[in-house]
């Protein structure tokens, strides 16, 4: 399965915030961070951070994952 490794204009920043405020983050998403978090193009510390943060919650079960 191809999966598009461009991350949104809008900013890694952004989709974390809309993902902490709903607490609800779609398979999409989870699959763009993996992908970005795997690609060979270097991510900046913060957005690495901000991914990070996102997986965490999922591993503390802050956050639902919803298709």
């Amino acid at each position: 399965m191809y999966v598009n490794t461009h991350l949104p204009e809008r900013g890694i920043e952004q989709i974390v915030n809309r993902i902490f405020a709903t607490r609800c983050i779609t398979r999409a998403d989870q699959q763009m961070f993996m992908s970005a978090l795997l690609s060979k193009d270097a991510l900046s510390a913060t957005d690495r951070s901000h991914i990070d943060r996102v997986f965490d919650g999922l591993r503390q079960g802050l956050l639902k994952v919803v298709d």
